[in-house]
């Protein structure tokens, strides 16, 4: 193909942001509450659809009273590894295509390592790690179908640098990175994108009373955080929404960190 074809093949689509997500189709887990909510917010102001999931029904309703009716809602437990294909054929079937996957669902241990058992190891690398992959896999098989697609997983600082007692989710987020990388490798020659946000310390109602309790870790925070304060949810959800947008059309593989820059601070 003579090279001029190739870059009006590439051209930039006719639009007026690059950053609009309207027509998109958008799955959140965890979409309901803390930094899902806002990722969901944030994608369904750039204009897409939103399908979240999570485990409680009245959240999910919340967040979809509040959002309005671009946003939807289906409870799944993702901790039933067995149900997902049939989720996503379920969902497949009630909803378009799916343009948009965000593995936002996870949950957290804190415990010393020698108190960790094996179970309570294996609970967190399922939700956070394994869930993670298996969800992604089936939505992958059918975003290749069309060619296209994005794919977001979310990390954490906790892959960056040691942090006490928290041995379980370090070692499923650091998973989370790697995964990131070699789902891109094999996945974008199929159309699909996939790449990773690692936030920072982000001022939510859970992290405000932790560090509002504990003045010498929040100083710390503060302490090795370049810009001097914490994150605001809404910063994920727009690094969210450039991520899934035509600006990062030739972005993947890629871990951005929204942290102030905690991670390279000293």
């Amino acid at each position: 193909m003579p090279i001029a074809e190739i870059i009006e093949d590439r051209s930039l689509p006719h639009k007026t942001s690059f950053f609009d997500l309207t027509g998109k189709t958008v799955l959140v887990t965890g979409g309901g509450t803390g930094l899902g909510l806002a990722i969901t917010k944030a994608m369904a102001h750039a204009g897409a659809k939103v399908l979240i999931t999570g485990r409680r029904a009245d959240v999910l309703e919340n967040a979809c009273r509040e959002l309005g009716e671009s946003v939807s809602y289906r409870v799944f437990d993702l901790t039933q590894l067995d149900r997902i294909p049939a989720f996503v054929e379920e969902i497949s079937h009630d909803f378009p295509p799916i343009d948009v996957l965000v593995n936002n669902a996870g949950i957290n241990l804190k415990k010393d390592i020698l108190d960790v058992t094996v179970e309570e190891f294996e609970t967190v690398v399922r939700v956070n790690q394994t869930a993670v992959f298996t969800l992604t896999r089936e939505v992958a098989r059918k975003m290749q179908e069309r060619r296209q697609g994005c794919i977001l997983l979310i990390s954490s600082m906790a892959a960056k640098y040691g942090i006490p007692k928290v041995v379980a989710y370090t070692a499923a987020k650091s998973a989370i990175e790697g995964m990131t990388r070699s789902m891109a490798v094999d996945l974008s020659p199929r159309g699909i994108r996939v790449n990773c946000i690692a936030p920072g310390f982000i001022e939510t109602a859970m992290s405000a009373r932790a560090l509002n309790n504990d003045p010498e870790r929040k100083n710390r925070v503060l302490g090795r955080t370049p810009m001097g304060y914490l994150g605001q949810p809404e910063d994920v959800g727009l690094a969210a929404v450039y991520l899934a947008s035509d600006a990062a059309r030739y972005v993947t593989g890629v871990v951005l960190p929204v942290d102030g820059g905690n991670s390279i601070g000293f």
